[in-house]
């Protein structure tokens, strides 16, 4: 998964557009200030021509939860869990993806029907917290996100990362080649 915050809505689409030709299929643009939604729109707009998922990132509210609905968006990414939104997005059938760091955090997300969360930050949690969390928690889908780049993305995924997202790793062309491996690996 790619993420592209903090961009204008041409960079957005121009690195999502690089994203989607690596391979990689969904991406997220974070909206927690107003100021990113154009952002967010243009990347999904861009995603619905080549048939790709465009999710909303940094959803910390109901609010920016609906707004992330009505804009298109085909999934949410939250830093954190949150009860509230977990339901409502469940409610707006909107799939949602919070963000977790301790084991009671996952045991709430299970309770709440999540199977898949984020590992967030995961590189400040480390490889070997993968491995240790999949022993208590086999069938749990991560995604580690948070200083992810190709040179420790393998690291993770064999850890046990199901997914492993990259951010400012898109605009380094130093890594794109290892990026697209990866993929293809």
């Amino acid at each position: 998964m790619a993420i592209l915050r903090g961009m204008d809505p041409q960079r957005t689409v121009e690195l999502a557009e690089r994203a989607w030709d690596l391979g990689i299929d969904a991406v997220e643009v974070p909206i927690e200030t107003p100021k990113a939604e154009p952002s967010l729109e243009a990347a999904v707009r861009a995603g619905a021509e080549r048939g790709r998922p465009v999710g909303a990132g940094t959803i910390t509210t109901p609010e920016q939860l609906r707004t992330a609905h009505r804009i298109g968006a085909a999934f949410t990414v939250a830093p954190g869990l949150d009860a509230d939104v977990v339901r409502l997005s469940a409610d707006l059938d909107l799939p949602h993806l919070p963000g977790v760091a301790t084991p009671s955090e996952i045991q709430q997300a299970l309770r709440l029907g999540l199977s898949w969360v984020k590992a967030f930050p995961a590189a400040e949690l480390g490889s070997s917290w993968f491995r240790a969390i999949k022993g208590p928690f086999p069938a749990l889908r991560l995604v580690a996100t948070g200083g992810m780049n190709a040179r420790n993305a393998p690291e993770f995924s064999q850890a046990g990362a199901d997914v492993v997202a990259v951010g400012s790793a898109l605009e380094d062309d130093t890594q794109l080649p290892a990026l697209a491996d990866l993929v293809e690996g």
